[in-house]
């Protein structure tokens, strides 16, 4: 898959090869997401053109100011690109999200990133906006399209009669509702990250295990113990992961997040080896326990509980 980065005003040489285009910004690449991207994919087998998605980068709510928290990344962008290769785009355009692009009227968007691209067909969610405010909508996109190229609108898609949206997916990673995630999904929550030093106290208690940082932007869930698998140099393991402060040996007050896998079956040596956490179900909470003994009767029981499931 070819990624080109766009930034408005941008000097791209449009392609003599025509395109059929998804665009939105697309973050979890969700099931929903997916139709609008099979509808492009089938709309350039139909047209015999290339298939292209557009998303956007950073979340334009940085650059508009509309939150002040840090922004997570359901698919940060890396992790986005995968993802949408795995789907057989042939081209992603990732657009430069500035105060400037910002700016556009719906009617510029149109000229400079669809007719400037050479577009042929745009596929889009139902309630995809475009150009400054957000003023642009499908009904216009459909109007300003004229002859010079298609528009496909997908509808809502919808699990248990609701939307399936990325701030769905997000409540349900903050619940600890793995399933849900990874049936709103179509696939199990992923979160990539490099294997780091630790404080090593799991060997000394039996536990191996592998201390991840995740890539900067990730979505991490909420803390507790859950069934996950690993992906390490290509293969994938089953292991139980937990998530939080550690506070039967931390204070409290010290909020120093970390993930820990015990992989099972598994003694290599992976420190600075790049790695995928995908997660499956969460067992328990964090919880604080009187003293090592009981800790260490616990992760047994939460390994256990783990291999079952994965059983």
């Amino acid at each position: 898959m070819e990624v080109i980065h766009l930034k408005y005003p941008h000097k791209l040489v449009a392609s003599d090869v025509p395109y059929s285009l998804a665009v939105g910004f697309f973050d979890g690449v969700h099931s929903g997401h997916q139709k609008v991207i099979q509808a492009a994919i089938d709309n350039a087998v139909r047209l015999q053109c290339k298939s292209a998605v557009m998303t956007f980068d950073p979340h334009p709510s940085i650059v508009l100011g509309g939150r002040n928290e840090k922004v997570f990344y359901i698919t940060p962008l890396e992790q986005k690109i995968e993802k949408l290769k795995e789907l057989g785009v042939d081209t992603l355009f990732v657009v430069n999200f500035t105060s400037d692009f910002a700016k556009l009227t719906p009617e510029s968007f149109v000229q400079y990133f669809v007719r400037g691209l050479n577009i042929k067909h745009v596929s889009a969610g139902f309630d995809f906006s475009f150009g400054a405010f957000g003023k642009g909508n499908m009904a216009m996109m459909q109007q300003l399209a004229g002859d010079d190229f298609g528009v496909t609108v997908v509808g809502k898609f919808e699990q248990e009669n609701e939307k399936v949206s990325s701030t769905r997916i997000r409540q349900a990673l903050q619940d600890g509702e793995m399933e849900q995630a990874h049936a709103l999904l179509g696939r199990p929550f992923e979160v990539p990250g490099i294997v780091v030093h630790g404080d090593k106290r799991g060997r000394t208690m039996g536990f191996p295990t592998a201390n991840v940082q995740p890539i900067e932007g990730s979505f991490v869930p909420s803390t507790g113990v859950y069934a996950v698998k690993i992906l390490v140099q290509d293969e994938w393991h089953n292991g139980v992961c937990n998530v939080g402060y550690k506070p039967t040996f931390n204070d409290p007050s010290l909020k120093q997040l970390s993930i820990e896998v015990n992989i099972f079956e598994f003694d290599k040596n992976i420190y600075g080896e790049q790695v995928v956490v995908a997660w499956y179900k969460r067992i328990r909470s964090e919880q604080k326990f009187n003293g090592i003994e009981a800790l260490i009767q616990q992760i047994e029981l939460d390994k256990q509980q783990a291999i079952a499931f994965f059983q």
